[in-house]
């Protein structure tokens, strides 16, 4: 739980978000590495932080308590089509 970094950034999800940008994580679940995966962190290990399959994205942090990286993603989540 807390702030982390997202790494291996890829897809319209995280456009004009920096690798290594900090997003907060409310708590100790996580999803292994995975084809979909689009974003990692490390905590003790590397999992993933976000997905995608075809029109579905999902993430592990919870973007509304990001700050202005959360809101990047909010925003960029809104212009998918």
């Amino acid at each position: 739980m807390g702030w982390n970094n997202l790494s291996h950034l890829r897809g319209a999800l995280f456009a004009g978000v920096g690798d290594g940008s900090f997003v907060y994580f409310v708590h100790s679940f996580y999803a292994e590495e995975h084809p979909a995966t689009i974003a990692t962190t490390e905590y003790g290990l590397v999992f993933s932080a976000g997905l995608q399959r075809d029109n579905f994205y999902a993430v592990q942090f919870h973007p509304e308590k990001s700050s202005v990286v959360g809101q990047q993603i909010l925003n960029n989540f809104l212009k998918i089509k």
